[in-house]
């Protein structure tokens, strides 16, 4: 199984990550996991780094498809690594993955111009670059609120020196990037899994509590 992990920058995309795949490995189940963008480890993620840091303009300044290039590029430099992955174990579980690429660059558009960019990002991760699409797409529908004081909390990140880069820190551009994840864990169906880390109270889940109900989906049952 493919599982993709979505959600906006501080949703807790990395913890989910890590205690899912302890679960994984407590059940006997052969998994691992990758990370996207993959810092320090292809070219396209240090011009990744350089546009999060703002060096090549704000967001509205640097040309969509450009941007969506740079990530759909760290990902076809990691193709290689990802079918030896795929092919070695019974479960990878990926912290962003291409519907990130698409949430995040959509948003920045609307109308027509949103849907052709979307097809657009489809045809050259999926097709171009012949990337694996995710059996199963799990978004964590974290509050931009929330996810802002989460951030805070991050440890420092090899590309950027701040504690916020360009996304983290406009916090309106991520309520519409909240919004196009939302339409597309709609339109996904079955393939989107979308969670709540919130409680009945609104009080925050424990992570270990959200991968627990996560690891007892059905559609994880041939794995388990």
């Amino acid at each position: 199984m493919l599982l993709a992990i979505e959600g906006i920058d501080g949703a807790g995309k990395g913890t989910l990550c890590g205690e899912l795949l302890a679960l994984a490995e407590a059940a006997g189940v052969r998994a691992a996991a990758l990370s996207f963008p993959r810092y320090e480890e292809t070219r396209f993620s240090e011009l990744v780094g350089a546009y999060l840091r703002g060096d090549m303009g704000a967001i509205d300044q640097v040309p969509v498809r450009y941007a969506a290039l740079l990530f759909g590029g760290d990902r076809f430099e990691s193709r290689g690594k990802l079918m030896t992955l795929i092919a070695d174990h019974d479960l990878i579980i990926l912290d962003r993955y291409v519907s990130s690429n698409i949430a995040y660059n959509a948003a920045k558009l609307s109308g027509v111009a949103r849907a052709e960019l979307i097809a657009w990002i489809e045809q050259l991760e999926f097709g171009l670059f012949d990337l694996p699409r995710p059996d199963l797409t799990l978004l964590l529908a974290t509050s931009t609120q929330l996810a802002d004081r989460l951030v805070g909390e991050k440890d420092a990140r090899s590309y950027t020196e701040q504690t916020r880069d360009m996304h983290e820190a406009d916090r309106d551009y991520l309520t519409i990037v909240t919004e196009v994840y939302g339409d597309l864990a709609r339109s996904g169906g079955q393939a989107w899994l979308t969670v709540d880390p919130l409680d009945d109270n609104g009080k925050l889940r424990p992570p270990s509590d959200i991968a627990a109900a996560i690891w007892a989906d059905a559609r994880f049952s041939e794995l388990r």
